[in-house]
């Protein structure tokens, strides 16, 4: 290597630092400025800078793998409608189309072009989940994907500087949240106003013209260590089922992992065909999230983009649950995207033994609620269960895997609604036994202070079929839903609890790794003064 290009490569590495950073702060002003409790205090969201060819370049740490690798794919569709040669300074782009951009109607995608002395040098895009776009809400009773909500297809939000008001107003009057949805759509294009003024000091700084050098840099550099990666790995195939609570019907997702030479591929033949109910999933939200599960076992010290992502093939039979067609319904996509994963790593489990974490609760115990005195309020409220035990360490309590979104706190809830919890606890015993043992589920009790009735949106998994555990761990125990007169819930649905009753719900517990007889004795007295009842000589008590 020349001088020259030793110097242009130290250039360029600093570069790609500044990018991480740079996506970092926009992914930030998205979470301090968004109104809604879900992106600004459980981080529902994404962003990311992609090139003019549409090639994600970067994303940022905060996030969730499903609206990150969704938005990936996302920015190309925006330049099939928009193509960059018609793009200006002052232009911002919008969908919330589930196909086009990140699998149900509540995420909008928000794309900016980025100029550099009037030439097109990048694009920025971000994601957040609005809390109520229309329709029924967050609900899978949905019977298609025009009773889920307004659509938006890709269209300009801003025009040369100025918003599309109609747009807004459309939004807006079709929200039980109207007020909210306008100040989140506000903050997806503020976040990526501050990644293109931040990006052009870069340029200027550097004394650079634009960053095609440093995309093909990025990318290249990706597509090679990963290429390294699964060349070192052992050549095979390997299948994987799961059977998980689904809605009419328990639905079974098999999956069959290959790796090759140069890539890794993963086919979904098997799996179940799609519901009649809101919880089919868009092959790109399906992709998502079986590319997400092979970059945390294969690679997950290489950066996650366009190059990297180019290994990973998925596929999936068109009309199955994991490729749902338009109109179906796909609301609540992520309860069975977030499963994927679990599959995903059966199926490396044979392939590389002793690397792979138990099954993890998965599934999102998001809260949507509804209800109270006029005006009526709507929030959703994450919650978690507990991940898979590791092979040598125990399962996360409490801890949102694959999806990585925080849960919202209590006060943030109380504070803006009538709902009060009386318990929020970790669950005891409700992670599996094991050589380590999975993570806590939690033990909550909902109710309300208003004297009116509300109603949950409920879309849960994991109530029949609990996380199993692997390699003679036990399994978590299984998640549940009642009121505190009795009555037990169905995971999905809707349910009215009346305002002199509570909701109780029970999250899972992840699965344990290896024989329980294995445990170390420090840990098991660990355990036992920390209250832990193991799980397979217990209830798996919560309340």
């Amino acid at each position: 290597m020349s001088s020259l290009e030793a110097v242009h490569a130290v250039t360029l590495q600093v570069m790609w630092t500044r990018l991480i950073a740079l996506v970092e702060e926009q992914a930030q002003t998205l979470l301090r400025t968004a109104f809604s409790p879900i992106v600004r205090e459980s981080g529902d969201l994404s962003a990311g800078i992609f090139d003019c060819r549409g090639r994600m370049l970067a994303q940022a740490v905060t996030g969730t793998p499903g609206h990150i690798n969704t938005m990936a794919r996302a920015v190309a569709y925006f330049l099939e409608r928009f193509p960059a040669g018609s793009m200006v300074e002052g232009d911002v782009y919008v969908t919330n189309d589930p196909w086009h951009g990140a699998g149900h109607l509540n995420d909008y995608v928000v794309v900016t072009p980025a100029f550099f002395r009037g030439r097109l040098v990048a694009l920025f895009a971000c994601t957040g989940h609005m809390t109520d776009v229309g329709g029924i809400g967050l609900s899978p009773d949905g019977a298609d994907l025009f009773s889920e909500g307004v659509a938006v297809p890709i269209m300009k939000l801003i025009d040369r500087g100025c918003t599309n008001e109609t747009l807004l107003a459309i939004a807006k009057a079709n929200s039980r949240n109207p007020h909210e949805l306008e100040g989140d759509i506000h903050s997806l294009a503020a976040a990526n106003d501050v990644a293109v003024r931040r990006l052009v000091d870069l340029i200027e700084e550097v004394g650079a013209s634009d960053i095609d050098d440093l995309a093909d840099f990025i990318v290249n550099r990706s597509q090679q260590a990963i290429a390294k990666r699964i060349a070192d790995l052992p050549k095979g195939e390997a299948s994987y089922a799961m059977t998980i609570d689904g809605f009419e019907t328990p639905v079974e997702l098999h999956a069959c992992v290959c790796i090759a030479q140069d890539k890794i591929e993963v086919d979904w033949n098997g799996t179940s065909a799609a519901s009649r109910f809101g919880i089919n999933v868009p092959l790109n939200y399906a992709a998502a999230y079986a590319s997400y599960a092979l970059a945390c076992v294969i690679a997950p010290d290489i950066p996650n983009n366009a190059g990297t992502l180019s290994a990973f093939e998925i596929t999936a039979p068109e009309g199955c649950i994991l490729h749902a067609r338009r109109p179906q319904p796909v609301a609540c996509r992520h309860i069975i995207g977030g499963l994927l994963p679990d599959v995903v790593f059966g199926c490396l489990d044979q392939l590389l033994p002793g690397r792979i974490p138990a099954e993890s609760a998965s599934a999102l115990w998001t809260l949507t609620f509804r209800g109270g005195k006029p005006p009526e309020f709507t929030i959703s409220i994450v919650t978690n269960g507990g991940t898979g035990a590791r092979p040598e360490l125990d399962g996360l309590s409490a801890t949102s895997f694959p999806s990585a979104v925080r849960g919202t706190p209590v006060e943030i809830v109380e504070s803006g609604t009538p709902l009060v919890f009386w318990t929020r606890e970790l669950r005891p015993g409700s992670g599996g036994a094991g050589a380590t043992r999975g993570g806590l589920g939690q033990h909550m009790e909902i109710g309300t202070l208003d004297g009116a009735p509300f109603t949950l949106l409920a879309a849960f998994d994991r109530i029949d079929h609990p996380a199993r555990g692997r390699a003679k761990g036990g399994a978590g125990a299984p998640g549940e839903l009642r009121l505190r007169s009795g009555r037990r819930l169905a995971g999905k649905g809707t349910h009215r609890i009346e305002p002199d009753d509570r909701l109780i719900v029970l999250t899972p517990g992840g699965g344990g790794y290896g024989d329980p007889d294995r445990r170390p004795a420090r840990a098991r007295a660990a355990d036992r003064s920390a209250g832990y009842i193991e799980a397979r000589d217990s209830t798996c008590g919560g309340g």
